[in-house]
């Protein structure tokens, strides 16, 4: 029996045998779901004929060129955490792309995410990761959630925080409470009176007119089907009973 091809063989370059000896797929194109981390990887090889690929795990390896990741149209997942990564204008191209993971890289300023900025279904995005310690040198600007939120206004969750949509209110509240906190600690004496202090600004919590969720749009366009299922019985049963007449009289 041939032994089976090492996958050590190959971690530095990606090859034809490596992709179908991980995905297990013969052919390249049916390949849906890839992960190859912790491989030594520095040249991403062959990997642009997986023109099918939807998820990416290239996390913990040695990639700084990202060319051949263009012809991945379809992709939506991408881990490219830690790695040596500074230029990411080859990701222009992935239209689809719904979440991003840079954190860890050589990425040093604004100019370099510029590439990225029109892809319009990117909602999830992370450039660093104080879990695995994970950053890139522009994270240090004083300015970077600022200029972040400016440049991807459509970004949901940055760097594991959800920053709009559904959750994003109460997350800035607590966020201003811990900061309201932190000052008080670091500025008035233990001794001294605690004077109250605003959390929010006035009229935060009064009530808004409720938009016509998700929900309600479903109930209503459930009625609306029960509404036109009954009027089509109804009429069914009409013409039923006109075909009964005919024939009764024909006989």
């Amino acid at each position: 029996m041939e032994p089976k091809p090492r996958v050590e063989d190959e971690t530095v370059k990606i090859s034809v045998k490596l992709l179908k000896l991980i995905s297990g797929e013969f052919d390249l194109e049916s390949i849906l779901f890839l992960k190859l981390t912790k491989m030594g990887i520095c040249s991403l090889g062959c990997i642009d004929d997986c023109v099918n690929l939807e998820r990416l795990d290239l996390s913990r390896n040695d990639i700084s060129n990202l060319k051949p990741l263009a012809s991945l149209r379809l992709l939506t997942v991408l881990n490219l955490s830690a790695n040596r990564i500074s230029n990411l204008d080859p990701l222009h191209a992935c239209e689809n792309l719904q979440s991003l993971n840079l954190a860890g890289n050589l990425i040093s300023s604004f100019d370099a995410l510029h590439s990225i900025t029109d892809l319009k279904n990117l909602d999830t995005m992370r450039l660093k990761d104080t879990i695995c310690s994970f950053s890139n040198p522009v994270c240090m600007n004083t300015s970077y959630l600022n200029t972040m939120l400016d440049m991807f206004p459509n970004i949901k969750v940055l760097d594991g925080e959800r920053v709009s949509g559904r959750g994003s209110d109460l997350y800035q509240l607590c966020k201003n409470i811990d900061a309201s906190l932190k000052e008080i600690d670091g500025s008035v004496p233990i001794h001294a009176p605690l004077v109250p202090k605003k959390w929010v600004e006035d009229g935060y919590w009064e009530l808004k007119p409720m938009q016509q969720t998700q929900t309600d749009e479903a109930i209503e366009q459930f009625h609306g089907l029960v509404k036109e299922c009954r009027e089509l019985n109804s009429k069914a049963a009409d013409v039923i009973t006109k075909i009964r007449r005919t024939l009764r009289a024909a006989n």
